[in-house]
């Protein structure tokens, strides 16, 4: 593609700008784009590091519900083993070292919700052919957290089913259990 303002270069900076729904790109030269001021002059060029590290770049005070004096305390948190500091940790992307987990526990969950597409645990798979019992059992844990929020909420009539759809899986697992031995 060649550049939208010289017509000479290869075009290689690609700007995409919506405006009230009316959607405009631009694609130029680095000298033009340079020129007409859509990249600096001294800023390098955009890496996947920099496209990493801009997930952490974010203000968790809109998640949190936090004051301003805890918002600000948590941008100085350092880490007291390695001296990484929260602002640091969002700019670089990683940690210095395992201790730094503990320092910005706090400020952790909605960065992973940010990257992660808003999934905090990690839920692996198992094998089909060996993991029924494991499917089962975590069907189970699922069932048993439904149930507890179904009564939280009263909702006692989808409890009721809930209820007897766990009674029913325990007694499914009760007797493979016993069919084993």
């Amino acid at each position: 593609m060649i550049c939208q303002d010289c017509h000479q270069n290869s075009a290689t900076v690609h700007l995409t700008q919506v405006i009230n729904g009316h959607k405009t790109e631009i694609h130029v030269c680095e000298s033009c784009a340079k020129e007409k001021g859509y990249v600096s002059e001294e800023e390098e060029p955009y890496s996947l590091h920099n496209l990493l590290s801009g997930l952490f770049h974010f203000d968790t005070s809109a998640m949190e519900k936090n004051s301003s004096n805890q918002t600000k305390l948590n941008k100085e948190l350092t880490c007291s083993k390695c001296g990484l500091t929260y602002k640091e940790f969002t700019q670089v992307g990683k940690f210095g070292c395992a201790s730094c987990y503990q320092t910005f526990g706090d400020n952790l969950n909605p960065i992973f919700r940010r990257v992660h597409s808003g999934n905090t645990t990690h839920e692996g798979k198992v094998p089909r052919r060996i993991g029924s019992d494991i499917y089962q059992r975590k069907k189970l844990t699922d069932l048993k957290r439904t149930l507890q929020q179904l009564i939280t909420d009263e909702a006692f009539e989808e409890a009721a089913k809930v209820r007897d759809e766990i009674k029913s899986l325990e007694r499914d697992l009760n007797q493979d259990g016993e069919g084993e031995a």
